[in-house]
């Protein structure tokens, strides 16, 4: 279900979409440390079975990955790069959409930027900006 998010609402569930993307991160790591044993251990070239194994291993790992993805999603949150640790959540600024814009490190939403800007684009809220949803 889409809806969009005030300033209030998206600080306001902040604490839970941060630990939500922790995760994601965790899980992405973990994704990468499986494919490089698999890519570097010779063992999994050589055995057959352990390979096997191992391929499900990671299979489940993605997957698990890409729930994750999609739960924090369903939720009404972007995620547009974990490496960079940038969420976006929908929002409109007069009869515009917009995106608040969260950044790694940071501990509430604090810019915006438009639909078809990126973080380059970021744009400070003023504490008396009204125009937010």
């Amino acid at each position: 279900m889409f809806s969009y998010f005030t300033l209030k609402d998206a600080n306001e569930i902040l604490p839970v979409v941060i630990q939500k993307f922790k995760n994601i991160e965790s899980m992405k790591n973990e994704v990468f440390k499986i494919q490089n044993e698999m890519e570097n251990n010779p063992r999994y070239m050589s055995n057959f079975e352990d390979y096997v194994i191992k391929k499900q291993e990671l299979n489940s790992a993605i997957s698990n990955l890409y729930k994750s993805f999609e739960e924090l999603e369903k939720m009404g949150v972007m995620v547009k790069s974990i490496d960079e640790g940038l969420l976006d959540f929908p929002s409109k600024r007069f009869e515009e959409d917009v995106w608040l814009c969260w950044k790694e490190g940071e501990t509430e939403i604090k810019f915006w930027h438009g639909k078809d800007e990126g973080f380059m684009g970021r744009k400070p809220i003023s504490v008396s900006d009204e125009s937010l949803v």
